[in-house]
């Protein structure tokens, strides 16, 4: 009896490739490894470890509310300014890292890219997982100002955080992704990300209300994702005003459309990965 040895070979598909949620699910576990992965790296041999989650936005509130809030005058809607740019930080903070985790996710595997197959979309996706867990730390602090300058959320505000926290993410994984596939083949994205994040900064009401844009370049604001999210955010939380669900609608559409441009165009490119990383 002779043995036979079989061959598989595994072939992109010709056309524009659909997303397959089948094998997303079947690859789940490894999924939660590159996820428990990041993690684990991230709070490797550091002194304080998790805490840094409840550092950095601290020390950054406090220092934006000394030179913004307080030497600069920036108006705040009538909320205390640390609790106002502190719940635009807590969504711009995951934003910014799962955008930056996630554009880099195929440059930083590229070994583990180049020995196995499994589908390279788990990759940006799971960078994603980690800066959910340090906005869950954080978004405590939030609580403790509120209680301090005696607010009190709302309840609507309350059941929006994990909506916004799900619009967000969409945002930054689907813009991740499709930056993702463009660092694999010009890798002048690692270098231009960063000041792309700070411009993106500038142009997101973090530190500023949104109504200190003139009416006229509203529409240019309201193409910025995040801009509904955190106004959503602040008028939800806080309660002082009524929340613009025609702006967080804008903002709802443009995150989705990010999510499916960078995802299926992630998936079309994905077959040159192995290739040129």
């Amino acid at each position: 009896m002779s043995n036979t040895n079989i061959s598989i070979t595994i072939k992109p598909r010709s056309g524009w490739v659909s997303l397959n949620l089948r094998e997303l699910w079947l690859y789940k576990e490894l999924f939660y490894i590159f996820a428990w992965r990041d993690i684990k790296v991230r709070y490797k041999q550091t002194v304080i470890g998790i805490l840094w989650a409840f550092f950095q936005p601290i020390s950054t509130m406090i220092i934006f509310s000394v030179f913004f809030g307080g030497l600069a005058k920036i108006p705040s809607d009538g909320i205390p300014y640390p609790i106002f740019v502190y719940s635009g930080l807590l969504y711009w903070n995951y934003f910014s890292i799962s955008l930056g985790g996630s554009s880099n996710s195929l440059v930083a595997n590229e070994a583990v890219i180049k020995k196995i197959y499994f589908p390279r979309l788990l990759l940006p996706l799971s960078t994603t997982i980690t800066p959910i867990i340090d906005f869950g730390i954080a978004i405590l602090v939030l609580f403790g100002l509120m209680v301090y300058y005696h607010f009190t959320p709302t309840l609507l505000g309350i059941i929006l955080i994990p909506v916004l926290v799900l619009l967000s993410f969409l945002s930054a994984s689907g813009l991740g992704s499709l930056l993702a596939a463009i660092n694999v083949r010009f890798r002048d994205v690692r270098e231009v990300l960063p000041f792309f994040i700070q411009i993106l900064f500038f142009v997101t009401p973090v530190i500023y209300p949104s109504t200190l844009v003139p009416d006229k370049y509203q529409w240019i604001l309201a193409l910025n994702p995040m801009v509904g999210i955190i106004d959503a955010a602040r008028a939800g939380i806080v309660g002082d005003k009524p929340i613009n669900f025609q702006l967080l609608l804008i903002s709802a559409i443009i995150a989705v459309v990010l999510f499916i441009v960078g995802i299926f165009y992630f998936k079309k490119t994905e077959k040159i990965f192995a290739d040129v990383s």
